[in-house]
């Protein structure tokens, strides 16, 4: 199971003000605002030469308590196998439906067609953070 962190979901107590001083102050560069309806915005960005990005959220919204991480894998099934042999509880694998639309919900198993960025699955540490699985690369995996 290779797996790469690439997403550290960051609690912040203003979304706007945490988005200005990763750029103006930080020096981060900022990949995406995405707000395509109320109460769902993605602000992400990365660090100068990093191949780690961060996310910003509510502190005490949608991340709730502890910290999210996204574990970027090429294969969710394998992945969560590997991971429930070990005796983590992972949760069901699902895929965002419809992948292009995030007003739409979650329909269950990995993405028909294995897009990168529609399937995933979490499972929590001991003390309440989120590994959140997400799944990219499947199709473009040699062999």
């Amino acid at each position: 199971m290779d797996c790469q962190i690439q997403v550290i979901t960051i609690p912040v107590r203003d979304l706007d003000d945490a988005k200005a001083f990763y750029t103006r102050q930080a020096g981060f560069t900022l990949d995406v605002d995405y707000h395509p309806v109320p109460g769902f915005r993605v602000v992400q960005l990365t660090p100068p030469g990093s191949t780690c990005s961060i996310q910003l959220a509510l502190a005490g919204g949608p991340a709730g308590p502890g910290s999210s991480v996204f574990l970027v894998v090429t294969d969710i099934e394998a992945a969560g196998r590997e991971l429930t042999k070990r005796g983590v509880k992972v949760g069901s694998i699902r895929h965002k439906y419809p992948v292009d639309q995030w007003e739409g919900g979650w329909e269950a198993g990995p993405d028909p067609q294995r897009r990168d960025y529609a399937s995933f699955a979490d499972f929590a540490d001991p003390d309440g953070n989120t590994w959140i699985l997400q799944e990219i690369g499947h199709r473009h995996r040699p062999g």
